[in-house]
């Protein structure tokens, strides 16, 4: 859904425990949550969390980044992107998804099909970040905040169109993805990036992740290597994008 009023953002419930509150909102058909630290104040610095494929906003890679964000004093909001979480899949997303399935078990490449599919989810979620960015920041308990965006694999695939295209952005944390559909929007980003690669991906060769990186028109921009396979990030690359976001978001 692509005609979304900011105005029309609307919280469905809110709960604390352990000093943070989460809040759940819904936009259309979009739903999402927001973690913040038990009274935070107007200007809060907010970080907006891409999930990654067949996850959801309350995935525990989700939770735990919103809560090393709340516990260095952030804001976090997550969104479901379509097809994800509650948001039920239409007949084309089930055909990609079991065509991935299928590539998986035959031992064969998934960037074909993941490429294409991520970007047609992009052209679908970038609309709706955009405008749940703006119904969050029209509230006057989060006002006028410095917003930063952290997501890999899918979060990368809808993050660099989104930071091309919005400029609330101010700082952005990605990485695990292949070039070829993001160069483009790549090249029009100018705000400080971070920029996760494992040295050993089954599944995306170096050379792209390199060429993704070089392509990012920052002035201020780092490549965080490691070594290791797709989903052997070390976690301390989490702790990492908190300190990055101290650094750029605060003060």
């Amino acid at each position: 859904m692509n005609d979304l009023n900011p105005a029309d953002l609307r919280l469905v419930s809110h709960s604390a425990s352990d000093g943070v509150t989460t809040s759940e909102f819904v936009l259309g058909d979009v739903t999402a949550a927001l973690w913040e630290p038990e009274h935070a104040e107007p200007g809060t610095p907010l970080v907006a969390l891409g999930h990654g494929g067949g996850r959801f906003r309350h995935h525990p890679s989700m939770t735990g980044r919103a809560r090393l964000l709340t516990d260095a004093g952030f804001r976090a909001v997550a969104l479901d992107v379509d097809g994800h979480g509650p948001r039920p899949r239409g007949p084309e997303d089930e055909k990609v998804v079991a065509a991935l399935h299928a590539a998986r078990r035959a031992g064969e490449p998934i960037g074909p099909i993941v490429e294409p599919y991520n970007a047609d989810l992009a052209r679908r979620t970038v609309p709706e970040w955009r405008a749940l960015l703006a119904g969050l920041l029209a509230r006057p308990e989060i006002g006028d905040a410095p917003v930063g965006f952290w997501g890999i694999t899918l979060g990368t695939a809808v993050g660099v169109p989104l930071v091309a295209e919005e400029p609330l952005i101010r700082a952005a944390v990605f990485g695990l993805f292949w070039p070829s559909t993001l160069l483009d929007a790549a090249r029009r980003i100018t705000v400080p990036i971070e920029f996760a690669l494992q040295w050993d991906d089954e599944h995306i060769p170096r050379e792209g992740g390199l060429a993704l990186f070089d392509a990012f028109a920052s002035t201020e921009k780092s490549l965080h290597v490691n070594a290791g396979k797709h989903m052997d990030m070390p976690r301390f690359e989490a702790a990492g994008a908190v300190r990055f976001f101290e650094r750029h978001l605060c003060g």
